[in-house]
């Protein structure tokens, strides 16, 4: 025992003989999205950041390539070093690049986009159709602006196969899993809830929709002393939220 290691490195958890031949663990945020990613896939990591979930898709033998991507290029030299300490390069491709501009079309068959805003997800997804076009599979994890990320979905060909909640350092992340497809949207409320979290019954839905009807109630606490007409606009729009997500931990509350 005493020549093993274990230290947290920036959210991930190595247990070290030989930092080139130990398996990494991935935070339970990382992992969620691993456990999309379908089997023998071709990956683009989209903003990869360290790198970890590349190493860990080829070192668990899920993906047969990932394509790694990111716009900092001292980010990028550190991941290429971590790729190298881990003897991965014929398997993992680090490119330096904005969102898709560095995927050619057909070049992968899963983009992973996570850990950055959903409008800019969306936009990557907008800005280069033809590359977008050629993937079959997306996982996607907005930090923020979820419903209007599942509104471009739904508009624009996208069917959203599952979802699961994530719960890290009192913070909810959500993990959308989609492919090309038309689905129609059955109710506004799934674009704010994701309708596979209800019928999934997650485990953290209660929890997660208590949190935004409290985010909602104390906006509108901020807006009672204002007269404007967009703050009347928005506190209307704000009750029928929480009017609707209340329906839904009462449906989810008779299960």
């Amino acid at each position: 025992m005493n020549n093993i290691k274990i230290r947290l490195f920036c959210g991930s958890l190595f247990v070290n003989t030989s930092e080139r031949n130990t398996f990494m663990i991935l935070s339970e945020r990382l992992k969620t999205i691993a456990d999309f990613v379908p089997q023998n896939s071709i990956v683009g990591d989209i903003g990869t950041d360290h790198g970890y979930l590349p190493v860990y898709l080829i070192e668990n033998r899920i993906s047969k390539k990932v394509i790694g991507t990111d716009i900092s290029s001292n980010s990028l030299k550190k991941i290429k070093q971590f790729v190298d300490l881990k003897g991965l390069n014929n398997f993992i491709d680090i490119r330096l690049g904005d969102g898709l501009n560095v995927i050619k079309p057909f070049e992968i068959d899963t983009v992973v986009i996570a850990g950055m805003g959903g409008l800019l997800i969306r936009d990557i997804l907008s800005y280069n159709k033809d590359v977008t076009d050629s993937i079959t599979y997306f996982i996607l994890q907005p930090n923020v602006a979820a419903k209007e990320l599942r509104e471009y979905l739904y508009d624009n060909n996208f069917t959203i196969l599952d979802e699961k909640l994530v719960k890290e350092s009192n913070k909810f992340y959500e993990v959308i899993y989609a492919t090309r497809g038309k689905c129609l949207l059955k109710d506004s409320i799934y674009l704010e809830v994701g309708e596979k979290l209800i019928s999934n019954k997650d485990h953290l839905l209660k929890d997660f929709i208590n949190y935004k009807i409290n985010v909602a109630e104390e906006i509108i606490r901020e807006l009672e002393n204002k007269d404007t007409s967009r703050s009347k606009e928005r506190y209307l729009e704000l009750n029928k939220k929480i009017m609707d997500l209340k329906a839904v931990l009462k449906e989810i509350e008779s299960y």
